[in-house]
């Protein structure tokens, strides 16, 4: 039985009492747990990009192996306690669900991963385009390191120059530097659909985000 940190990309029904719990792990990469849920289980623990302890069973016999004794390794409350980060965190777990491929193990992917979770916690301001540059940082994460170039063939040019400028902008700033660039809800979201694309051609998975229509309509 090993002890582990595990990041929550989602859960899937079994049964009445049971779960399966998509995660990222350091030791396991992308991977699925059984979790038994009890009356008395806090859903909170499996929340979008909950960071979480459990212990691990291995069944060499089976893919599905068993996680026991959830706890939160790290609490999260600057992003609890926002509906906004709270969305912001739904949209990031549901892309690395759908990019990042059941068994896959990308080298720095979990630490980059929970780094982004934590630096989302900590903002006290100036978040809105905290996804976009997720997504270009998940470009890197992934080993695609994209140019502006690279990002050309996947914009839709029929959406005006407005997000294609607004893109450059963002591949030529700092972290902190892209926080501030001005954009109108529908600029973020033309942007975010850009990299999508990309993230789309390069892993060869369809990537439909639902919750990025719920970011739209909160930051406009």
């Amino acid at each position: 039985m090993n002890v582990i940190e595990l990041i929550v990309l989602g859960t899937t029904k079994i049964g009445e009492n049971a779960l399966v719990v998509h995660s990222l792990s350091r030791e396991y990469g992308r991977r699925g747990f059984v979790v038994r849920v009890g009356k008395g289980a806090s859903p909170s623990l499996l929340l979008p990009l909950g960071i979480i302890e459990a212990d691990i069973t291995e069944n060499p016999r089976s893919t599905l192996w068993n996680a026991r004794h959830l706890s939160a390794s790290i609490p999260l409350i600057g992003i609890r306690n926002n509906l906004y980060k709270n969305t912001i965190t739904l949209f990031m777990s549901e892309v690395l669900y759908r990019t990042v491929k059941d068994g896959a193990n990308e080298e720095g992917l979990y630490d980059w991963c929970r780094k982004s979770i934590l630096t989302l916690d900590a903002m006290e301001s100036d978040f809105s385009n905290f996804h976009i540059r997720f997504l270009l940082e998940l470009c890197s994460a992934l080993g695609f390191s994209p140019t502006f170039e690279d990002l050309l063939p996947h914009i839709d040019r029929n959406d005006g120059k407005g997000h294609f400028e607004a893109l450059r902008g963002f591949m030529q700033s700092s972290f902190s530097e892209s926080m501030l660039i001005p954009l109108s809800g529908a600029d973020r979201n033309k942007i975010a659909e850009d990299i999508l694309r990309y993230l789309e051609f390069h892993t060869e998975s369809s990537i439909n985000v639902r919750s990025l229509r719920v970011l739209h309509e909160l930051f406009l």
